[in-house]
């Protein structure tokens, strides 16, 4: 993970929630140089509040004027969540930029509700908690190419940022590495149950499966061969591997699980005609 020393040039920055995702990208922010007062943080909960607010934060239980200094609202309730809000919210940004880490729900629907096209729409994963995460980005045509430069300091501390040419492609976005995670993670999970079932420890099924993942995620990432050559390289037939490889093959596991990205895709279309009602 890198970091820049150079703070983000909005002068304050809102949130409307402060959960885990607000809480990766303040402390990103926070790790950047950025004062913590120049942060301001709305959320009903006493305790997300007296978290945030132990790190030197400004914290609100609801909206008011404080809003109107924000030249960027960070948007990360939960998307049901959305229009109750703005109700609150709308009157006293008019003048900032609004950046959303809601999964779903669609710019043009962000648009109407709060009386301005200058919204950045993004799909981040959980990994950005620890500095490692990668966040797709769509920029509507009001949001200026200093505004996405701006954004694009936000994302760094957190990890990647890939900007999508049209906002159809978050879908994607969030089938391949907004719910990717999950994905590893049930991997890991599978890897540290068949070491209990082959006689080692679950510390040890857990070392192993973490590294290994770790490592040829490094190794993916440092060599120009592509992955099935990598793949090809540590698969001799009628090795070990090719045993292992064969009997996913023969299960239909990548059928199924390419297929099963394609169902987290249509699902978030879907999440995004519900929260657009």
């Amino acid at each position: 993970m890198s970091t820049s020393t150079t703070p983000t040039p909005f002068d304050l920055i809102a949130f409307v929630g402060g959960g885990n995702m607000a809480s990766a990208i303040i402390g990103g922010l926070l790790r950047q140089g950025r004062k913590p007062e120049s942060i301001l943080v709305i959320d009903p909960g006493e305790a997300a509040r007296s978290r945030l607010a132990a790190q030197g934060l400004r914290t609100q239980a609801s909206p008011d004027a404080a809003l109107s200094g924000a030249n960027l609202v960070v948007w990360a309730v939960k998307p049901q969540q959305f229009k109750e809000a703005t109700g609150q919210v709308a009157g006293f940004t008019q003048q900032a930029l609004h950046y959303s880490v809601m999964a779903g729900l669609r710019t043009d629907d962000m648009a109407r509700l709060l009386g301005t096209g200058r919204i950045v729409r993004a799909m981040p994963n959980t990994p950005a908690l620890v500095g490692q995460g990668i966040t797709g980005l769509f920029a509507r045509p009001d949001v200026t190419v200093a505004e996405r430069a701006a954004i694009d300091a936000v994302v760094q501390p957190t990890g990647q940022a890939l900007w999508v040419g049209q906002e159809a492609d978050l879908d994607a976005v969030t089938a391949m590495s907004g719910s990717g995670p999950a994905y590893v993670f049930y991997f890991i999970e599978a890897m540290v149950q068949a070491a209990a079932d082959m006689g080692l420890s679950p510390e040890q099924g857990r070392a192993l499966a973490l590294a290994t993942f770790a490592g040829a995620t490094a190794l993916a990432t440092q060599s120009e061969d592509s992955p099935a050559t990598l793949r090809e390289k540590v698969t001799s037939k009628g090795g070990t591997t090719y045993a292992a490889l064969t009997t996913l093959e023969d299960a239909g596991v990548k059928a199924s699980f390419i297929e099963a990205m394609r169902a987290a895709q249509k699902r978030a279309g879907e999440l995004g005609d519900e929260f657009g009602r």
